[in-house]
């Protein structure tokens, strides 16, 4: 009786293992997938920028925010995310990929050797964005620098440095979805939800996160703690923290960092202002728009400072 009912338990676990396994397939786009394409550079343009991509790719302590050879360091609750070299370079960047891996690793978060990414790339959002948007981009990425250096490993404890578990992680917080458009909304919104929801991924710093570091649906927008952690707090974003701001002043701030009170945003949203001012006037109109229509919704409360 003690031998059958072990067989069974070592049966049950060989299963589980098995289904674990099935259900954390790292998932692809097929090259089939994508329909011919001409490259639009000047949209590629757009979406690098909206992206933010120099913010944290750019190669640390130096001028030429096109040289995105990576390494700068993410701290995080999980331990600290080391930012990849994607620049052209064949051998240390991304220069040997194609279309269909580039497209992979943005709304799938599978890297070309199938391999799942951690969401510190911000996959969840851009896996809103449109194929030809991204092969734009891809597109504009590869007239960049390349830049020689292969960026150190994660330095992440366990059980957080297993990347299979991320296919779990997956299943509960990448629905696949692309963007659909609101068809009750005229096509400014629609463009400032795109590419806030989207390529700008504004919700991956704005919102607060549970305890395995997805976003709380409930509360996107709604600001909390800084996801490199320690004191810092991200506002929140939402009619309840942005009620005073009009569509004028949000585009102002997009435009120059300035804000309300005539000061200057600085730290990491001087960073993203500074790639959303190379959009177009029509693009940051629409973002300030979309913002400025977020309904209310109450977020974590900033702890006092002692």
């Amino acid at each position: 009786m003690l031998r059958r009912l072990l067989l069974l338990v070592v049966a049950a676990a060989i299963l589980g293992l098995a289904l674990f396994w099935v259900l954390t397939i790292p998932g692809t786009v097929p090259a089939s997938a994508l329909a011919p394409h001409t490259s639009n550079l000047n949209n590629g343009r757009s979406m690098f920028f909206a992206g933010g991509c120099t913010s944290c790719h750019a190669t640390p302590k130096q001028d030429d925010k096109t040289r995105l050879g990576g390494g700068l360091g993410l701290k995080s609750p999980f331990g600290t995310f080391y930012v990849p070299n994607i620049s052209p370079d064949k051998a240390d960047g991304i220069g040997n990929w194609t279309d269909a891996q580039f497209v992979t690793a943005m709304v799938k978060g599978t890297s070309p050797d199938g391999q799942h990414y951690y969401p510190a790339f911000p996959y969840p959002s851009y896996q809103r964005m449109r194929y030809d948007d991204l092969r734009d981009l891809f597109a504009y990425m590869k007239t960049l620098p390349a830049v020689q250096g292969r960026v150190r490993g994660h330095d992440l404890p366990f059980p957080f440095n297993i990347r299979r578990t991320l296919g779990g992680w997956k299943l509960l917080f990448l629905d696949g979805a692309p963007f659909r458009p609101d068809a009750s909304k005229d096509a400014g919104w629609n463009r400032g939800s795109y590419l806030v929801n989207g390529p700008a991924h504004c919700a991956e710093c704005h919102s607060p996160r549970n305890l395995l570091g997805g976003i709380v649906s409930g509360q996107r927008f709604a600001g909390g703690p800084s996801p490199e952690g320690g004191d810092g707090w991200v506002p929140n974003i939402t009619q309840h923290g942005l009620s005073a701001w009009t569509v004028e002043d949000l585009t102002k701030l997009l435009a120059t960092g300035e804000n309300r009170d005539a000061d200057t945003v600085g730290g990491e949203m001087g960073k993203v202002v500074a790639n959303i001012r190379e959009l177009s006037e029509a693009d940051q109109k629409a973002m300030a728009a979309y913002v400025k229509s977020l309904p209310p919704v109450e977020g974590p409360r900033q702890p006092e400072k002692k």
